[in-house]
């Protein structure tokens, strides 16, 4: 199979034999794709090394099919997205994410529209918590593991003025101690339904919900976590 001109984004890149790179990367239609650049680390080769990073806007050529492709061209769609300080961070995690979530060669043009957003709106660095909290919910929508945020398990709508606890498998449940699952106000499950940036302490709760989601997902915690902790011991809201 060869593929041609296809926008994508590197999601991480390494080291393979003694010239080449394993490449991880996001794709539009072709969802997540291993490909080897092969002799990309020679001093005179005819891939551009310097633009196979994260957060820079691609057209790539592959041929071959199955787990791991060969890259055979690589252009720039576009200047680098400029993300610096805790908006990389966060786009480290983003990026994480995309690669411990999604399988290989799963088509979702929709979570491709949604990671392009998310990045577009930390280069900004527009109010990144809640870029993150919309991010996560639209791929995982997208990703077949939609949260369940308007109605709670038994069926009964969620209340503005009630506490859950949200169960990451069946959603959310009205709260009653104790409980093993993570606390969250009525009113931040219906903003994040609504599209509606909730407070500062439902940004918090939706947080401490979606990364339990997550963990279950995955069954295991994402590295780039540890560093968005480290970052969130500034004065600035948590992410």
């Amino acid at each position: 199979m060869r593929v041609s001109q296809q926008a994508a984004f590197i999601l991480h890149a390494r080291s393979y034999r003694e010239t080449s790179l394993l490449i991880e990367a996001f794709t539009r239609d072709h969802g997540r794709v291993g490909l080897v650049a092969r002799g990309v680390r020679r001093e005179r080769s005819r891939l551009p090394r310097g633009l196979l990073q994260p957060l820079q806007p691609l057209l790539l050529d592959w041929i071959g099919q199955g787990e791991l492709a060969t890259l055979t061209a690589a252009e720039a769609a576009g200047g680098p997205l400029a993300v610096q300080g805790e908006a990389l961070l966060a786009a480290m995690y983003v990026n994480e994410l995309m690669l411990r979530l999604s399988a290989r060669q799963d088509a979702s043009p929709g979570a491709f529209a949604a990671y392009l957003e998310c990045l577009t709106q930390l280069s900004g660095g527009i109010d990144l918590p809640w870029t993150l909290r919309r991010f996560e919910r639209d791929l995982l929508a997208e990703l077949g593991y939609g949260l369940a945020l308007a109605q709670c398990a038994d069926g009964t709508p969620v209340a503005v003025g009630r506490d859950y606890a949200y169960d990451p498998d069946s959603g959310p449940l009205p709260w009653c101690e104790p409980s093993p699952f993570v606390r969250v106000a009525g009113a931040a499950l219906l903003a994040l339904e609504r599209d509606e940036p909730p407070v500062t302490e439902h940004l918090s709760q939706l947080r401490r919900m979606v990364r339990a989601v997550i963990r279950r997902h995955l069954g295991a915690e994402l590295k780039s976590w540890t560093l968005v902790q480290r970052g969130a011991r500034s004065p600035h809201p948590r992410r």
